[in-house]
């Protein structure tokens, strides 16, 4: 458990996740975790754990070691300039968990000072499986450590380039929905060939999860893992080849393609 103090700037759905995930790992206690929103009776169940509520960003910042940035990406001008003036560099270390704002854009608003990192989780943080993706800008070796060590309690990280963010927002965060698309087609199929739709539902979600863990675990490349279970004339073969036929690797590659597109024309 950490000694350090921890502010969540922004506690709707995703900084409410992160503080409940942090608290119930026991990365941190929660008398040493302040969260805030305007709105605090929203935060109540936080409360309850122990954890500090407040509406009040200075004094988040006041209380706080690490900064963690949850807000909309339109709030990002306005709660920095809030704060500016409350920020030591030689004190604070910022984590920004807002999409499409770089670091670059921090910088204007408050200076190049500050050791800031940047973090792309996807919305299984809420039960403490997210992909983050993470981009440290000035921070050593112990500070890399420990932003590491704080998404690890909320699932998985992975350190990569800046600019790989929009990269990862696709295959990360969007992916989540890919996922779940794949999940429903198959749900329908088994339907389709005599399940219920609450036992194919278990059934496909399950399997998903189970063929995620072997990768995971194993270490293995996906491929190795089809081996072992295509055999010869068999009724998985055939199926992966019409899916093949029907252009499933090739249109999910190019719904990831044009996803990534469409965020970088849009910036």
């Amino acid at each position: 458990m950490t000694d350090k103090k921890i502010a969540i700037i922004g506690g709707g759905n995703l900084g409410a996740a992160m503080a409940e995930g942090l608290v119930n790992s026991g990365f941190v206690s929660a008398d040493h975790l302040i969260v805030t929103r305007r709105n605090t009776a929203a935060l109540s169940s936080l409360a309850d754990k122990g954890v500090v509520i407040s509406s009040n960003n200075i004094d988040a910042v006041k209380f706080a070691d690490w900064i963690v940035l949850a807000v909309k990406p339109f709030q990002v001008k306005d709660v920095l300039s809030e704060i500016q003036s409350h920020l030591d560099a030689k004190k604070h270390v910022i984590i920004s968990v807002v999409t499409g704002v770089w670091i670059k854009d921090l910088q204007e608003i408050i200076g190049d000072q500050f050791v800031l990192f940047r973090a792309m989780p996807n919305t299984a943080i809420a039960i403490g499986q997210s992909m983050t993706c993470i981009y440290a800008h000035q921070a050593n070796e112990e500070q890399t450590k420990f932003t590491a060590g704080l998404f690890d309690q909320l699932g998985k990280s992975v350190f990569i380039e800046e600019k790989l963010m929009d990269a990862a927002t696709v295959l990360g965060a969007c992916g989540t929905a890919y996922a779940m698309r794949y999940i429903r087609a198959n749900i329908q199929g088994g339907i389709e060939i005599g399940f219920s739709a609450a036992t194919a539902s278990l059934i496909a979600a399950q399997t998903v999860k189970g063929a995620a863990e072997l990768l995971l675990q194993k270490n293995t490349h996906p491929e190795q893992e089809i081996d072992k279970v295509t055999t010869p004339k068999g009724c998985t073969i055939a199926g992966l080849n019409e899916m093949e036929h029907q252009g499933f690797s090739s249109s999910l590659i190019k719904g990831i393609v044009t996803s990534y597109k469409k965020i970088v024309n849009d910036m």
